[in-house]
Order: structure tokens, then C-alpha cells, then sequence
């Protein structure tokens, strides 16, 4: 088979990028180890919602337009919202197709896939940036009787056994799991390293709008003054519910769940924790009233006082008492919600860096002929 453009992975990336070509005029073919929108059909939790609201689910010449433009998509949603997406656009899917390499030949490229080789003049790599998730080298040492989960493998509280929870990582996918369990009646401890804290709403706002009208959202990989730094970013400690709640370490604290620093290690059947947890949020509330600064000064600037709510500001975070390990004998169960590094085992290795990312300026890889899209 031979297109123009070979499109790798059929989530919003590449259903995007099939829009694009498609208004080109550029044939083309998106391959999909499953079907449309594969990891929230299967490697998502029950509850979980677009940290989003609606209005802001926006794909080109495609934007919401159901009755509750301020909620957030829940799971079955955001399913929904893709899927006709790819019908309205016709996209040229083929589902169930397992890339297994993707080498340059003398007149573009050849994948070869579980249904057949496809030659293209050019790639597109859209295979996403959560399905892989990041486990650190100290789940080795972690005894057996201990069980061990991704949130691409939790998907409510009734699923785990009685006993405590540690869940490492406090940026969205480690607060709302958290929350859920602690919710649920279970005794949780909470891991917390560098996080990014934000209210959902400011001023009578969500804080994405914020971020829409201050230009943040927009702003291209190269107006960044540190892109590395910009990349490894936590995700927003925030959650999408009907009421628009907040979620931060203090409303962890009130529903019950136990909060320590960054796991560091395992010894002599204990976790270890670091001690820098009064630092680490330290650094997350300046970092958020700088932000909120920055929203007043536009507000002020833009006259925008009128249309808006007083300028509320969440209280510090409560630092709690130093807490540097705990027996593993009293917990039953660690979520790893240590982020995710996508891999890429069907590429060239001289196209990855030392950790086995893609190497890219702007999506414009390091191959002539080789683009990725719907990362960092």
C-alpha cells in the first residue's frame, strides 16, 4: 500500500492531522493499534474527566456545541466527542494494525505493520504521550505481597483489597486517585513531589480560561525561555467534576489522606521519604500566587473588573508533621502515578535521545520526511 503521508495513532493528534491533510488534499492513511480514541476506551478509570471544560475541547473545524459548555467530558464523553469527529471528517482509519518498524528507503519511508508493509513519502507519529506509564526503578525492591498499579490499570476502589494505599505522585492522575480512594473509606498515604497547584476557578472563571486569555496555551515551542524545563512540567493539580470543586493538598488532607514526601527509596522493609516535602510546597504556592498575580495585573489592565468575581485566593497549603518512612507490612496496594514516558521500540535509535524520547524541534523531527504531534 502507498500514501503520501503515513499518520501513527488515531487519538486527537492524528484525527487532527488527518483533518489537515485531508483540507491539503493529501492522501493519506492514520494506522491504529486499536480503534478511535483506543487508551480512554481502555486504559482510563471510571470517573475520570477531562481536566478541561468543554468549550475548550476544540479540533480543527471542530468544536463543542452541547448544552454544558462549562462541565467537563467525563470518559465516555470524550469517546463519543472523537468518534464523531472521525466520521464527520471520513477519516481514512485502519484499526487493529501494530507498527512494528519504521525505516526511510530512497523515496520516503516503509512502515511495516501486523496488516502489511505501507510506503509513504512522509511520517507522522501521533501515538500519543500517556499510554506508557513511568515506573521507577524502586518498584523492584517493593515486596510481592505488595500490590502494584498504573492508572492505566486502576480503574475504581471497589477493585483494590482492604488495606492502606500509597499513591506516589500528587500532579492530576496521583491527587484524583487519591481523593477517589479516600472518598471510597480507604486509608491513604500520598507521595508529593514537585506539583503545579491551581484553583479550578479564579475571579468566577476556570483557571483554563485564564490560561487561554493570557496567551499560555498558545504559546509556540519556540517563545518558551526554556523548553526542557517547559516539557517536564507537571500536569495541573486540578480536577473536572459537575460542581467544580478544587483539588489541592489541603482538600486531600480534609477527606482523610496522609501526605509524605517524594519516595526515595525501599530498606529493611520500609518506604523511605524525603524530607523536602515543606520545600516542595512551599515552592508550589508561590508559584501559584505569582500566577495569580499575573491574572489580577491583566484583569486590571483589560478593565475586566466588572465582569468578574473578588479576587479569592486559596489559603497556604498546611505543611504536616515530618513523616520520613513507613512500614510496607501495613500497605496493601502502590499506585505508581509517576508520569509517562512513551516509547518507541519500532524507530531508529539515532531518532531518540538518551531516554528514549523523540528527538524534534516543533514536532519537525531529526529524519527529513518525519513529524510528531500531541506531545509536550
Amino acid at each position: 500500500m502507498h500514501r503520501s503521508v503515513a499518520v501513527i495513532g488515531a487519538g486527537q493528534a492524528g484525527l487532527a492531522m488527518s483533518r489537515c491533510l485531508t483540507d491539503n488534499s493529501i492522501d493519506h492513511i492514520v494506522l491504529e493499534r486499536g480503534g478511535t480514541a483506543n487508551s480512554w476506551r481502555h486504559e482510563r478509570w471510571d470517573s475520570l474527566r477531562l481536566l478541561t471544560p468543554n468549550w475548550l475541547s476544540r479540533l480543527p473545524g471542530w468544536t463543542y456545541n452541547g448544552p454544558d459548555p462549562d462541565g467537563y467530558m467525563t470518559n465516555a464523553d470524550v469517546i463519543r466527542h472523537l468518534d464523531l469527529y472521525r466520521d464527520s471528517i471520513n477519516a481514512p482509519i485502519q484499526n487493529n494494525t501494530t507498527v512494528e518498524s519504521v525505516r526511510p528507503t530512497d523515496g520516503g519511508f516503509e512502515t511495516a505493520t501486523s496488516q502489511g508493509p505501507v510506503s509513504s513519502r512522509a511520517v507522522v507519529i501521533a501515538s500519543g504521550a500517556c499510554s506508557n506509564p513511568h515506573i521507577p526503578d524502586i518498584a523492584m525492591a517493593i515486596p510481592a505481597s505488595v500490590r502494584q498499579l498504573t492508572p492505566i490499570r486502576y480503574r475504581n476502589p471497589d477493585q483494590l483489597d482492604d488495606g492502606r494505599v500509597l499513591v506516589v505522585g500528587a500532579s492530576a492522575s496521583g491527587a484524583q486517585i487519591a481523593d477517589e480512594l479516600a472518598r471510597a473509606g480507604h486509608p491513604v498515604t500520598l507521595a508529593v513531589a514537585n506539583h503545579v497547584r491551581l484553583p479550578r476557578r479564579y475571579r468566577g472563571r476556570d483557571i483554563h480560561w485564564w490560561l487561554d486569555t493570557l496567551g499560555i496555551l498558545t504559546e509556540r515551542w519556540d517563545e518558551v525561555d526554556d523548553i526542557s524545563k517547559a516539557r517536564r512540567t507537571p500536569s495541573l493539580q486540578v480536577i473536572g467534576t459537575p460542581e467544580g470543586r478544587d483539588l489541592d493538598l489541603n482538600s486531600l488532607t480534609e477527606v482523610g489522606v496522609d501526605l509524605v514526601g517524594k519516595l526515595v527509596g525501599v530498606s529493611a522493609g520500609k518506604a523511605q521519604f524525603s524530607g523536602s516535602l515543606a520545600n516542595v510546597i512551599a515552592s508550589a504556592d508561590l508559584k501559584l500566587d505569582r500566577l495569580l498575580d499575573r491574572i489580577d495585573e491583566h484583569a486590571a489592565l483589560h478593565d475586566l473588573g466588572r465582569q468578574l468575581t473578588d479576587p479569592y485566593r486559596l489559603p497556604p497549603t498546611a505543611v504536616p508533621e515530618p513523616c520520613l518512612d513507613a512500614s510496607l507490612i501495613d500497605i496493601s496496594t502502590i499506585i505508581w502515578a509517576t508520569g509517562y514516558r512513551p516509547t518507541y521500540p519500532w524507530l531508529p535509535d539515532h531518532l531518540l535521545d538518551r531516554k528514549g524520547a523523540i528527538e524534534h524541534e516543533g514536532g519537525v523531527m531529526t529524519q527529513p520526511g518525519m513529524y510528531t504531534l500531541g506531545l509536550p
